[in-house]
């Protein structure tokens, strides 16, 4: 089959390199000296699914006819990418593996604008997608798998689900879920991890071992599951995390609740995992803060919750993006301790 990729960082590119070494006619964008990377040596994946050199077309855009497209960009980039790969992607199915609460509806409105459907006049098919496995793109061409958790896939369309998990499932584990808003529920709060990595410098595995790190990272996770559950989200059961669990996390004492990050770090194995929004910061670009803590914040006002710990947590990643300097872990707890009250440090 012939499949594009849009946009070859770490997730992205371990599907590509799986597609690839599967048989499949990979075509993925990238740029500067990834894409030159890429150009010359293919896509080099390492880690828990092996060592793969995978052979694929790379441009600054797609090229051909893909007959199925995943998008794999930073949700912020997601709109433009498809916009200016819209001539290639065609009437293809499209699957768009981001975190996230709007990833699926933002490629259809970008897919239905001027030239948005194909010539019968119908709209691309758009699937979602949850990846669960940790990867790294630390340097040009190489991606490392980190932790192999599965890949959960859902939508509207099943005939284009069924697609996507027969192709993606025959290269890496597959899993469906019914109800994809409630995934991308659960996987918002999982990617809570992103953010204290990314204001520290420090693995995710770190920021949990740290005691006040982890009771920030507990506070952040706990109002994200209350302004899920004040939305009227029903969690879907994604990375070991379910409905009831969540519910007993965000009602149990602070001391207690700080059991679940134990048990995520315990699931990262021990690679450190640097999670995404760092790994953005170290390559120097614009992370997708905003559409993870920021989306809790953002939800969190229209439920009338209020989310004092993510919207600290947000501003704080901007300054290291501005600044370009971590902050150091007692600096993080004393501000959280400013920002909020109603809830003891222990």
């Amino acid at each position: 089959m012939r499949i594009g990729v849009i946009g070859a960082g770490a997730v992205g590119g371990a599907i590509a390199a799986l597609l690839a070494t599967g048989g499949h006619d990979v075509t993925v964008t990238a740029r500067g000296e990834h894409l030159a990377a890429i150009r010359n040596g293919g896509i080099r994946l390492r880690g828990a699914w092996g060592e793969h050199d995978a052979a694929v077309t790379a441009g600054e855009l797609l090229s051909g006819s893909p007959e199925l497209v995943f998008v794999a960009t930073k949700a912020q980039d997601a709109a433009a990418a498809l916009r200016a790969n819209r001539a290639a992607i065609g009437a293809a199915p499209v699957v768009v593996v981001q975190n996230g609460l709007g990833g699926v509806e933002t490629a259809r409105s970008a897919l239905a604008g001027p030239g948005g459907a194909d010539a019968g006049g119908s709209a691309n098919p758009v699937v979602g997608a949850l990846a669960m496995f940790a990867a790294s793109y630390l340097s040009p061409g190489e991606v490392t798998i980190t932790t192999a958790n599965p890949t959960f896939v859902g939508g509207d369309d099943d005939a284009a689900t069924r697609i996507v998990e027969r192709v993606l499932g025959a290269v890496m584990p597959v899993k469906h879920v019914d109800d994809f808003e409630s995934a991308q529920w659960t996987k918002l709060v999982i990617n809570q991890i992103n953010a204290l990595p990314a204001v520290t410098g420090l693995s995710a595995q770190e920021v949990i071992a740290h005691r006040g790190l982890r009771l920030v990272l507990t506070r952040s996770m706990r109002e994200s599951v209350r302004v899920a559950a004040a939305s009227g989200v029903r969690f879907a059961t994604l990375g070991g995390l379910s409905a009831g669990m969540l519910a007993a996390f965000s009602r149990a004492p602070l001391w207690a609740a700080q059991a679940l990050p134990r048990l995520m770090a315990r699931r990262m194995g021990s690679t450190p995992n640097p999670g995404s929004t760092l790994q953005s910061i170290r390559r120097g670009q614009p992370s997708e803060i905003d559409y993870l803590n920021g989306a809790v914040v953002a939800a969190g006002e229209k439920a009338g919750v209020a989310t004092p710990v993510n919207a600290l947590i947000v501003r704080l990643v901007h300054e290291v993006e501005s600044s370009k300097a971590f902050v150091v872990p007692e600096v993080v707890i004393a501000r959280v301790a400013t920002a909020t009250h109603d809830e003891p440090a222990a």
